[in-house]
């Protein structure tokens, strides 16, 4: 079942490329800004991989990157507020190793105004924030998946294709992409997924944990 509308998906990263900046907005370590076009590519990247997903989804980038890969909890958190209102999902392609209130309550306020939070996870390790929070749905790269294929993971983690060498990708990948790539399967869904994302992509995982769902149901 595919959504009725076209989706706006707020991009918390790096921006994008010139000319499809409309709207942006950057958050600095001194306040707001105004959005330059990406530096580091991984936002570029990421709203590709939206844009192949959905290709009639309008994307809105919140920057809290610059020329390095650094933020902070409370630009990512005053990030989240200026998306939240405005957009059907926001997607976090990015991890903090701290908990931090001001985050925290961030996300638990747009989870309550009805956005969908969807954050990346890493594959192991300890956890990461966003993604660590209750109602953050927690993306990683699993090489099993296909592009159109969902795994089911401990700790309700959703794993996705991430351009893992063994779907020949190249370049960019791991997390970052299937938080991006599970976004996507939320937008393409969004009226029948809104009323319990997390279900809905668990519903369609073709892959629990290490086992096959289609070999568990033969």
């Amino acid at each position: 079942m595919t959504t009725t509308r076209a989706p706006l998906i707020g991009i918390v990263d790096s921006g994008g490329p010139a000319g499809r900046m409309s709207g942006a907005r950057a958050f600095l370590a001194d306040g707001g800004g105004q959005a330059h076009p990406d530096r580091l590519g991984h936002g570029t990247a990421v709203a590709a991989v939206i844009g192949r997903a959905v290709p009639v989804a309008s994307i809105l980038h919140a920057q809290v990157f610059g020329d390095r890969p650094v933020t902070s909890a409370d630009r990512v958190a005053r990030a989240i507020r200026w998306l939240s209102p405005q957009c059907d999902i926001v997607l976090l392609s990015l991890g903090l190793a701290a908990d931090r209130t001001v985050l925290r309550d961030a996300c638990a306020d747009a989870l309550d105004a009805g956005a969908i939070l969807v954050a990346s996870a890493p594959a192991r390790g300890a956890p990461c924030w966003p993604a660590a929070y209750p109602g953050v749905i927690a993306a990683t790269g699993d090489a099993r998946c296909g592009w159109d294929e969902l795994s089911l993971l401990p700790g309700g983690v959703i794993g996705a294709w991430c351009a893992s060498p063994e779907w020949g990708g190249a370049g960019m990948g791991g997390a970052s992409l299937a938080a991006a790539r599970v976004a996507g399967h939320l937008a393409a869904g969004l009226d029948a997924a809104r009323p319990g994302p997390s279900g809905w992509l668990a519903a369609r995982a073709v892959w629990l944990g290490a086992e096959d769902r289609s070999a568990r149901s033969a």
